[in-house]
C-alpha cells in the first residue's frame, strides 16, 4: 500500500483493475492528508487472492514492498482527515507533518530552481505576516474615524459651509484650527439645529437626542452579529486563547467575522456603552492573518504553524490599538500564547511594526499620534508619592477582584431560565443601551466617549489648555470637591455599566473601560493630593516640592491607577507597564507604574487567580489547559480518574468487523475514537509487590487508536469507490486493523493507514502531577494508560480540565465525586457534544 500511487483517471483505474484485479481507486487528496506519508489517504479495498499470498514472505526488499502494497503498513502516526468544529488539534502530528513536508522539500529542490523554492517557501511566513500588519493598520484607521465620527452625532453634526458639505465630519475635523472648541461654529449641536434657546429645553432635546442615537448604533450592533454572524460578539479574546491552544473553532476567523466585527464595533464604540475596541481589534487582527494564509498550504494546512502566526498577528491588534508595537507583542506573550519559540517572538514584532507603521502613515486623527489617548508629560515625580502610587496599586486589585465577581455573577444571570430577555438579544442591548444613555447623560465625564475621556484624564493642565471641557484644571476648592464627586462617581456607575456590558451579544472590549475606570480615581486622588499640597505646601511632607513649580501633577495619578486597574482585571504585567510607557514615553514613571500594577496582581491573586479572560474560558466550560499555569493537583493517580477500559468501547483487532458492525458501533457509542487492542492469550507476570505470581490477562493489547472522524471518513470512502468503480460494497465487508494471514479470501477494507499506531501512552500506575504535565507540555488530545503493554485506561483533554477546575470542595474528595470518562468516552459524561458545541454560539449569551 505504502508503494502505489494511483491517479483519479478512469483509465489508470481499469489498468489498475487488469492488472491486479482489484477495485481500488482514490480521487486526488487534500495535501495536508498527504503531508506526513506522502501516500494517499484513503483505505485500500482487497478481492484478489493472489494479491495476499504476495505479500506473506519476510523479508521484503524495496521493490517487494513496492509491490506488496496490501498489507505492508509502517508504524505511524496516522492519516487524519480535517479536524472537527470544537475539537483540539494534535500538535506533535502537524510538527511531524512540517518536518516531512520540509524533508520533501529539501530532497526535491536542487540547483538554482531548487534553492528558489526553498526561498520563497522561507519568504511564505513574512509575506502574510506583512499582509496582515497593513490590513489591520487600515481597518483600525477605519474603525477609528467611523467610531468618532458615529460617536458625534450623539451631540450634534457639521453644518455645511457654502456649498461644501462636511455632515461627514466628526466634531475635531469639523472644529480643525480652532484653538477653543467654544469658538467654533461649524459644529452644529442639535438643540441649535432646532433653534431651542430655553435652556432647560435644550437639555432636555439633547438628552433625547443623546439616548435615541445610542439606542440605535447599539441596536443595529446587535442586529449585525445576529444576522450575519454570531462569532463577532464580544471581545473575542478568549476564544483566541484557547484557539491558540490547540482548539479548534471553525468560522471564528472567516470574513463574514470579519466583516461583521469590523462594523460592529464601530456602533458598539459610537453607542456610548461602556466598552472599548482593543479587544475586537485583536480578534480582527487574527482574522486578517487568516485571511492572508489562505493561498499559502504550507501555512493554511498545518494548525500548528497557523496559530504560530496567530500569535504574532494578535500582537498587531494591541499594537494599533495603544501605538505600542513592543507592548502588543509583550502581550501575546503573557496573555495569548500557548506555544510562543523564539521565532513567533521575532514575527510578532515584525507584524506589529507593520501595523503600526501603516496606522501612523494614514494618520487618522491628523495630529501624528497612533491612539488618542496618547500623552507626553513633563515633569517627574516625588518619593511622598509613593504612597498615593501604592494605595492606587490596591485599589486596582480590588476593583479587578470585584469586577470580575460582579461580571460572571451578571453573565451567569444571563444564562439562568429566570433571565426575561435570555433569547431576545436584540431586545437586551437596546435596554441596556438606553438605561446606559439615561446614566451617562447627566455625568459630563460619563457622556464623553471614552477614548476622550481617558486622553483628558491623563494629560497635563499645560497640554489641555483652553479646551478643558471636563473643568479638571478649575483653579477654585469648589470646583475642584465638585469635580471629585463627579470622578467617584463616574468611577463607580462605569464599573456597573462596563460589567453588564462586557457580555453582552455585540463586539465589546474591556480593556478601555479598565483603563476609563483606574484613570477616574487615579485622577480622583491626584486632585486630593494636590489640593493638599496647594494649602500645606509648607509641610515637611513636601519638603522636596520646588517653590512656584507644580509639585503634583493629577494627570500622572490617572495613569497609574489605569495601569493598576487593567492590572487587576486581565492580570497582566510586563505588557502593561510598556504599553503605559510606550503611550506616555515617560521614562522616569515606569516605576509607579511597576510598583502599582505589582500590588493590583498581588491583591487581585488574593480573590482568586483567573483573568477575566480565564473567567470567561471557565464560564464557557471551554476545555483549555495553560501551559503556564501552576494549579494545586490532587495528590491520586491516574487510575483513580481514568475512564477504564471496561467502560469503554474498543476495537478489538483479533475479532472480525463487517462495515455494518463498525457503522453501529459508531451509531451505539458516543464516543470520538476507538482504542484498538488484541487479545491473543492469558500469560504469567511476575508480580514484583506481592509474593504471589498472578494469571494477568493480556487479553487489551495496544494496537493504536483510531478518531470517529478517520474511522466514518474511511468507510464513507470505501462505498464511494465501490459506487465509481461500479462495484458496491456490501455490509458484510470485513474490515481489519492488523495484518493476518488467515482472512477470508473475500473483499475486506484494510483501515490500518487511518490508525495511530504509535498513540503517546504512560503507564497507568504515573501520577496525575505527570498526567497533567504531559497534556500541558505536549498539548495532547488523548493520554492511553497501558501496563505490560495491555491497556487498561483512556484519559482524554477534557478530564483533565474538569480536575483542573472543580472547586476546593470537590476537589477534597475526588475520587468520590469525579465520574470517571467525564470527557469524549462516556454516556454520563460531565460535558457532552451537544452541550460543547454552544459555546460561543448559545442564544442566551
Amino acid at each position: 500500500m505504502g508503494g502505489l500511487n494511483h491517479n483519479d483517471s478512469n483509465s489508470d483505474l481499469d489498468l489498475f483493475d487488469q492488472e491486479h484485479g482489484d477495485i481500488s481507486t482514490r480521487p486526488v487528496p487534500r495535501p495536508f492528508e498527504q503531508a506526513l506519508t506522502g501516500e494517499e489517504p484513503f483505505p485500500t479495498v482487497v478481492s484478489s487472492a493472489a494479491s495476499l499470498k504476495d505479500v506473506q514472505t519476510w523479508p521484503f526488499t524495496q521493490s517487494e514492498k513496492d509491490e506488496a502494497h496490501v498489507d505492508w503498513n509502517i508504524e505511524t502516526q496516522g492519516r487524519r482527515v480535517e479536524y472537527e468544529n470544537l475539537t483540539a488539534i494534535d500538535w506533535i502530528f502537524e510538527y511531524t507533518k512540517e518536518r516531512q513536508r520540509l524533508r520533501r522539500l529539501l530532497a526535491t529542490s536542487s540547483g538554482l530552481p531548487g534553492t528558489a523554492r526553498q526561498l520563497l517557501d522561507a519568504s511564505v511566513v513574512w509575506i502574510v505576516l506583512v499582509a496582515t500588519g497593513l490590513m489591520v493598520g487600515v481597518i483600525a484607521a477605519f474603525i477609528n474615524i467611523a467610531a468618532d465620527w458615529l460617536g458625534d452625532t450623539k451631540t450634534g453634526y457639521c453644518k455645511s459651509v457654502g456649498a461644501e458639505n462636511q455632515f461627514y465630519l466628526s466634531k475635531q475635523f469639523c472644529c480643525w484650527g480652532h484653538d477653543e472648541l467654544s469658538q467654533c461654529q461649524n459644529w452644529t449641536p442639535w438643540r441649535r439645529a432646532l433653534h431651542i434657546g430655553n435652556l432647560g429645553g435644550a437639555y432636555v432635546v439633547e438628552y433625547i437626542f443623546f439616548v435615541l442615537f445610542a439606542t440605535l448604533f447599539a441596536a443595529c450592533s446587535a442586529v449585525l452579529v445576529q444576522s450575519y454572524s454570531r462569532y463577532a460578539k464580544q471581545s473575542g479574546i478568549p476564544e483566541i486563547k484557547i484557539m491558540l491552544g490547540g482548539y479548534v473553532i471553525q468560522d471564528f476567523l472567516g470574513i463574514q467575522t470579519l466583516a461583521t466585527k469590523t462594523l460592529g464595533v464601530c456602533l458598539s464604540v459610537a453607542s456610548g456603552l461602556w466598552l472599548g475596541k482593543e479587544g475586537p481589534l485583536v480578534h480582527l487582527a487574527c482574522c486578517c492573518a487568516s485571511l492572508a494564509m489562505k493561498p499559502f498550504e504550507a501555512l493554511s494546512q498545518n494548525e500548528a504553524r497557523k496559530r504560530e502566526v496567530l500569535s504574532a498577528a494578535a500582537a498587531s491588534g494591541i499594537s494599533v490599538a495603544f501605538g505600542a508595537p513592543i507592548g502588543g507583542v509583550l502581550f501575546s506573550l503573557e496573555q495569548l500564547s500557548y506555544y510562543f519559540p523564539d521565532k513567533t517572538m521575532w514575527q510578532s514584532f515584525v507584524c506589529a511594526m507593520v501595523a503600526a507603521v501603516t496606522l501612523q502613515a494614514l494618520n487618522p486623527y491628523h495630529t501624528g499620534k497612533i491612539v488618542l489617548f496618547q500623552v507626553r508629560y513633563t515633569t517627574g515625580w516625588h518619593g511622598f508619592e509613593l504612597v498615593p502610587f501604592l494605595l492606587l496599586g490596591v485599589t486596582g486589585g480590588l476593583f479587578g477582584a470585584l469586577f470580575i465577581k460582579i461580571n460572571m455573577l451578571i453573565n451567569r444571570f444571563r444564562r439562568s431560565d429566570v433571565y426575561p430577555l435570555r433569547n431576545r438579544p436584540v431586545l437586551e442591548v437596546s435596554i441596556t443601551a438606553v438605561f446606559a444613555a439615561l446614566i451617562n447623560f447627566p455625568n459630563l465625564f460619563m457622556r464623553a466617549q471614552l477614548s476622550e475621556l481617558v486622553y483628558y484624564l491623563f494629560a497635563e493642565c499645560a497640554a489641555i489648555g483652553n479646551n478643558d471641557i471636563f473643568g479638571l484644571c478649575k483653579a477654585t476648592l469648589v470646583g475642584n470637591l465638585s469635580m471629585l464627586s463627579l470622578l467617584v462617581t463616574a468611577a463607580g456607575l462605569g464599573t456597573l455599566l462596563a460589567a453588564i456590558t462586557f457580555g453582552l451579544p455585540i463586539p465589546a472590549g474591556i480593556i478601555l473601560p479598565s483603563l476609563a475606570i483606574g484613570a477616574l480615581y487615579g485622577r480622583a486622588l491626584g486632585v486630593i493630593v494636590e489640593q493638599v499640597h496647594k494649602h500645606h505646601p509648607e509641610s515637611l511632607l513636601f519638603a522636596a516640592c520646588e517653590p512656584d513649580i507644580p509639585c503634583v501633577t493629577p494627570g500622572t495619578y490617572a495613569i497609574v491607577g489605569a495601569a493598576s486597574a487593567l492590572a487587576g482585571t486581565t492580570r497582566m504585567t510586563a505588557s502593561i507597564v510598556v504599553i503605559m510607557f510606550e503611550l506616555t514615553g515617560a521614562l522616569t514613571y515606569v516605576l509607579p507604574i511597576m510598583i502599582a500594577v505589582m500590588l493590583a496582581k498581588w491583591i487581585g491573586d488574593i480573590f482568586g487567580s483567573r483573568s477575566i479572560y480565564d473567567a470567561w474560558i471557565q464560564l464557557n466550560e471551554y476545555p483549555y489547559i495553560d501551559n503556564r499555569e501552576d494549579v494545586g493537583v490532587p495528590q491520586v493517580p491516574a487510575t483513580s480518574i481514568m475512564t477504564r477500559v471496561e467502560e469503554m468501547a474498543c476495537i478489538n483487532a483479533s475479532k472480525s468487523y463487517s462495515v455494518e458492525d463498525l457503522r453501529n458501533l459508531l451509531r451505539n457509542a458516543p464516543s470520538k475514537g476507538f482504542p484498538i487492542v488484541c487479545s491473543p492469550k492469558r500469560v504469567e507476570v511476575p508480580n514484583t509487590r506481592s509474593t504471589k505470581t498472578p494469571t494477568m490477562p493480556h487479553d487489551n493489547i495496544l494496537l493504536g487508536y483510531i478518531s470517529r472522524t478517520e474511522l466514518v471518513h474511511a468507510l464513507d470512502h470505501a462505498e464511494r469507490l465501490g459506487e465509481v468503480s461500479s462495484s458496491s460494497i456490501p455490509a458484510k465487508t470485513m474490515c481489519y486493523f492488523m495484518h493476518s494471514t488467515d482472512r477470508e479470501l473475500l473483499t475486506s477494507i484494510d483501515l490500518r493507514p487511518w490508525m495511530d499506531q504509535t498513540p503517546i501512552t504512560l503507564h497507568a500506575t504515573s501520577s496525575l502531577q505527570l498526567v497533567v504535565s504531559m497534556f500541558q507540555k505536549l498539548g495532547l488530545r488523548y493520554l492511553l494508560l497501558v501496563e505490560h503493554g495491555c491497556l487498561r485506561g483512556f484519559l482524554t483533554k477534557k478530564d483533565i480540565w474538569w480536575v483542573l477546575n472543580v472547586n476546593e470542595a470537590q476537589r477534597s474528595s475526588i475520587t468520590a465525586q469525579f465520574v470517571a470518562g467525564a470527557g469524549v468516552l462516556r454516556d454520563d459524561q460531565a460535558f457532552d457534544i451537544n452541550e460543547e458545541a454552544e459555546g460561543l454560539l448559545r442564544e442566551d449569551r
